[in-house]
């Protein structure tokens, strides 16, 4: 082959070669959630958005691929010296955006490593004015300030600070120990306070319940007590009505049985021997019981029988006084037993040596009665007796 020939196919063979080489270097896919920096002779052009896009071959190159999605960079524990100048460890997560994808590749030579220095020496400005008590409980505070500097920041490095989050605070374990102690002290305490509180609770409920028994208790015995006393009022009542009721009916039977002895003792026709003789047989149940120690005979009584036998009756053939019925002409009002206005103007005429007579013959008479008896064993009757000493 001729050498020319030879020389012009290789030739051919390279322009091929550096036009398919100019080809692929001039075209470029950049992902979704990307953006690519394009420099033209070393100076920035562009910013090529997802997609395909064409580069001059051999003027333009892509300087750097910039993803755009939220990205979640964890930071090594950093120590921090709170105001109460105790060490502690804190752990933060930060949560950030690429907004500009020209300012993150010219304006800070790696965003990442900045956004870490910068968020220690935020978290120790913002922790450093907390006590450790106001660090352990103040995470809400401490993220809103971190995120807030963070974002203030980062903006002309074309970031945003979504979000920053404490992963863990770490006192010193001499610390620790001691809070632990002061935790374990607090939920004694609570524990002991709960239960005070539930014997105290107890107790109020106890006492009231024994206070509602108390008075629940006296107001039956109110009741017991009202319904005793009214029971017994009424016991009382029907105990005095029946008494007077018995009163009434024995008083009753007793005018009745006086009326009918009255009227018995007016149809037997009694002499002054047969009053006297009852009287003689009185006397010794009037003497009887043992508070008896001395009883005295009324002297008028014989004056007082004898006065009434006359104004009742009349002398019979033997010469004794007899009662003799007065007939009935239907005007009289005297029932039996009542005594007629002539029989107390006796009474008040009457001496006592006449009483004293009468009593006398009455006692003898009733003596001979009970001392002399008849034929057949029994003793006379006062009728048959002489009435020699009746006046």
């Amino acid at each position: 082959m001729d050498p020319i020939t030879l020389v012009l196919y290789v030739v051919i063979a390279a322009a091929l070669i550096l036009i398919i080489t100019a080809v692929v270097k001039s075209i470029t896919v950049i992902r979704q959630a990307e953006a690519a920096v394009i420099e033209r002779l070393g100076r920035y052009q562009r910013t090529a958005a997802p997609g395909l896009t064409f580069l001059v071959p051999f003027i333009d190159r892509i300087r750097e691929r910039v993803a755009l999605w939220e990205q979640v960079v964890s930071f090594p524990p950093q120590p921090v010296i709170t105001q109460d100048n105790l060490t502690v460890s804190i752990d933060t997560v930060v949560y950030y955006q690429v907004t500009e994808p020209r300012n993150a590749v010219y304006e800070i030579n790696d965003y990442i490593n900045g956004v870490q220095q910068l968020t220690t020496t935020t978290l120790r400005d913002v922790v450093g004015g907390m006590s450790l008590e106001q660090a352990l409980t103040s995470r809400e505070t401490i993220n809103t300030g971190l995120r807030r500097a963070l974002d203030d920041a980062t903006g002309p490095w074309g970031l945003r600070v979504v979000r920053v989050e404490l992963k863990a605070i770490d006192p010193p374990p001499s610390i620790q120990d001691s809070m632990e102690k002061q935790m374990r002290a607090d939920r004694e305490k609570r524990a002991m306070i709960l239960t005070a509180e539930g014997h105290r609770e107890a107790a109020i409920a106890e006492a009231q319940g024994n206070k509602q028994a108390a008075i629940l208790s006296a107001e039956g015995a109110k009741q017991a007590a009202i319904l005793e006393a009214e029971a017994d009022r009424q016991s009382t009542m029907l105990r005095a009505q029946g008494d007077r009721a018995a009163q009434y009916y024995q008083a009753q039977g007793e005018a009745k049985a006086i009326e009918k002895t009255f009227a018995a003792i007016k149809a037997g026709r009694p002499t002054p021997e047969m009053l006297a003789y009852q009287y003689l047989q009185t006397l010794p149940q009037m003497a009887q019981g043992e508070a008896n120690k001395m009883w005295v005979v009324p002297s008028d009584f014989g004056k007082a029988l004898e006065g009434f036998t006359k104004m009742l009756g009349a002398p019979g053939e033997d010469g004794v006084f007899r009662y003799q019925p007065t007939p009935d002409d239907g005007t009289s009002a005297t029932r039996p037993g009542e005594t007629d206005d002539d029989v107390a103007d006796w009474f008040d005429t009457s001496t006592d040596p006449e009483i004293a007579k009468v009593v006398a013959a009455a006692e003898q008479r009733a003596e001979a009665a009970s001392s002399e008896p008849t034929a057949n064993g029994a003793g006379r009757h006062a009728s048959d007796i002489p009435p020699d000493d009746v006046v």
